[in-house]
């Protein structure tokens, strides 16, 4: 699981991490604009999810309202796992992403 192996290498490298099941504490429409810093939705977005393969929605068709008002009502559409490294924030990073923005 990539949550877990992202988790497990920041703690190897003695990262502070602040936790948040957003699963239990959702995110607001204000928390993933501040998240996506300007970036587009699909950045955050998870269209390899079988959540959003279920939803037979066209890709191509999504604006980012869309795409936000999706995740707001289905976090499994959120990509997993969130990093934030100083003020840069990462969405579905792997441990291999995760050393690599250590380095810098």
């Amino acid at each position: 699981n990539t949550c877990r192996k992202a988790r497990e290498y920041l703690l190897q490298k003695k990262v502070e991490i602040n936790e948040r099941d957003f699963f239990k504490t959702p995110f607001t429409r204000t928390e993933i604009n501040a998240l996506l810093q300007k970036q587009p939705a699909s950045e955050m977005f998870s269209f390899r999810s079988p959540s959003f393969k279920s939803l037979g929605l066209d890709q191509a068709n999504l604006k980012d309202k869309d795409l936000i008002d999706l995740m707001l009502k289905e976090p499994r559409l959120i990509r997993r796992p969130i990093v934030k490294v100083d003020r840069k924030v990462y969405f579905g990073v792997d441990s291999k992403a995760l050393a690599e923005i250590m380095k810098t």
